[in-house]
């Protein structure tokens, strides 16, 4: 048996043994940790599906990432905010089209009026379709709006640390009091008292980002006990100022297989969570959602955001999908679906087993 193969046969995973695993390049090697990660998902949560339909609420934002095409200080970005009707609409095609539950994404805003209108489209979405489980990731919020939200009738929450080391964190964010590590970490745990299934992530492949740092991820997931992950490769964009740093990026491939092994890893160490297939993979390999599936990946999230806005909503460049329809996107989507070997669970909202679980206790 080899070291991988030994390594992955563990009780439980260590630091030194993820900077291993993760730092693996040989391709037999990958496909025995992805091949561990597709089994510890079939046995635990089953090949089942869920979708949650994506709405891309707004891409105005306060913060100043360096890494983000929807920062403050890009003014080449297109700014919009959809209205309460296309907020209904793509709801809607949700529920009719199957899916379990929705996300509501935006950019991070503070403020009365940005704080009221959510929790209105939240009561107006809750009451018109109860059965579809309402995400939220919308930014650090006080547990005051937080807890709105949620009685409201959202149920999940994700909030990206994108990197859990402080000193990653601050080269990749201004080191000001709007970009704090310490308020982003009290945020999780802030959702997490008012009730909140929690989802956080990171990006994979930043600027002078190593195995260790992935490893150190991956512990942080599991001492928070979250609930869902999803993350994904870092894909640069040219209106940021860590473009600069472009020249010292891991190659795409290498993002990308990173990528799969940290949700294999994940899997592997945290069996009954819900991790995401991203948009992300899909941009950087045309079969990306299709391979995190059978990485152990779980949930997918079809972009039902109206056409004309989501070409705006821009993280990074290259997104994939953006000049594609909901129908055309959900097709898509179930065609990858379909090819991992797995299948849709249609009205079904998914709720982390993980969380399930834990709050049965």
């Amino acid at each position: 048996m080899s070291s991988i193969a030994s390594l992955l046969e563990k009780p439980e995973l260590g630091f030194d043994d993820l900077v291993v695993l993760l730092s693996v390049e040989d391709p037999d090697e990958v496909q025995l940790i992805l091949d561990k990660g597709q089994e510890v998902k079939k046995k635990t949560v089953g090949n089942k599906v869920y979708l949650r339909g994506l709405i891309e609420l707004s891409n105005i934002c306060r913060k100043d990432c360096l890494y983000c095409g929807i920062r403050k200080s890009n003014d080449k970005a297109v700014r919009y905010a959809l209205t309460a009707e296309e907020v209904l609409q793509s709801a809607r095609f949700t529920y009719e089209n199957g899916f379990g539950s929705i996300v509501i994404q935006s950019g991070e805003l503070l403020g009365e009026t940005f704080v009221k209108d959510l929790e209105g489209y939240i009561r107006a979405i809750h009451t018109a379709y109860p059965d579809l489980l309402i995400t939220l990731s919308c930014g650090e919020e006080s547990l005051e709006t937080y807890r709105r939200w949620f009685n409201a009738g959202a149920n999940r929450y994700l909030l990206r640390i994108e990197s859990s080391q402080s000193d990653l964190y601050y080269k990749i964010h201004p080191h000001d009091l709007f970009h704090s590590f310490e308020s982003r970490k009290q945020a999780l745990e802030d959702l997490r008292t008012a009730g909140y299934q929690v989802g956080t992530g990171v990006m994979i492949g930043l600027p002078w980002q190593n195995e260790a740092h992935l490893a150190h991820d991956l512990i942080f997931f599991r001492e928070l006990d979250i609930d869902m992950v999803g993350m994904g490769p870092y894909i640069e964009h040219s209106e940021t100022p860590l473009y600069d740093s472009r020249d010292v990026l891991w190659p795409y491939e290498k993002r990308f297989q990173k990528s799969l092994l940290m949700i294999a890893l994940l899997r592997i160490i945290m069996p009954t969570i819900n991790i995401a297939s991203t948009t992300a993979l899909e941009t950087l390999d045309p079969k990306g959602r299709k391979k995190g599936l059978m990485a152990g990946a779980n949930v997918v999230m079809p972009n039902v955001t109206p056409m004309a806005k989501k070409v705006n909503y821009k993280l990074y460049e290259k997104k994939s999908g953006l000049y594609t329809d909901s129908s055309a996107s959900l097709e898509k989507v179930r065609q990858s679906i379909e090819e991992a070997g797995d299948s849709i669970c249609f009205f079904n909202p998914g709720i982390s087993r993980h969380f399930s679980d834990r709050t049965k206790e």
